[in-house]
């Protein structure tokens, strides 16, 4: 499977240095679906081939890695938060560490989802600003430029 970003970007990307995880925590389907849920329709899908291709490699490691690595942990972190094994699906706890709250996660959630779309936002930025370098790249197909939710309210353009 191609992504623009390989398990071990989003590692270091992701996740803090305290936060270790099993390289077969999640793979490139992982990444795959967080980047067409969220990359392919800001960036397009004309564009999104050419950057798997390896065009213009050096805006997709400076511009859409972070984001990328960002929205596949979003997508992942509810996965994370729960154990399944023999005896169905848990939490994790033990004598030194406890489950964090509901809330606790959904702050989490909602810091890596608006870090994640400011750093699209910039993504754009350039983008937008370098257009003859990105012929690929429709501004009138962005999600973007049509639709946004920010601050719980949806903004339709």
């Amino acid at each position: 499977m191609n992504t623009l970003i390989t398990p071990l970007q989003v590692l270091k990307l992701a996740f803090g240095n305290g936060e270790n995880l099993p390289p077969d925590t999640f793979g490139e389907a992982d990444i795959a679906a967080a980047e067409q849920r969220y990359i392919v329709p800001v960036i397009g899908p004309e564009l999104y081939e050419k950057l798997l291709a390896g065009t213009h490699a050096e805006f997709r490691d400076e511009y859409l890695a972070a984001p990328a690595a960002l929205f596949t942990r979003l997508a992942l972190q509810p996965r994370l938060d729960i154990r399944t094994g023999q005896c169905g699906t848990t939490e994790p706890k033990s004598s030194w560490g406890q489950p964090a709250d509901k809330e606790a996660l959904r702050r989490q959630c909602r810091a890596l989802r608006s870090e994640a779309r400011t750093l699209l936002r910039r993504a754009v930025a350039y983008l937008d600003s370098h257009r003859r370098e990105f012929p690929e790249y429709l501004p009138e197909k962005n999600i973007l430029n049509r639709c946004t939710t920010d601050g719980g309210f949806v903004q339709i353009r």
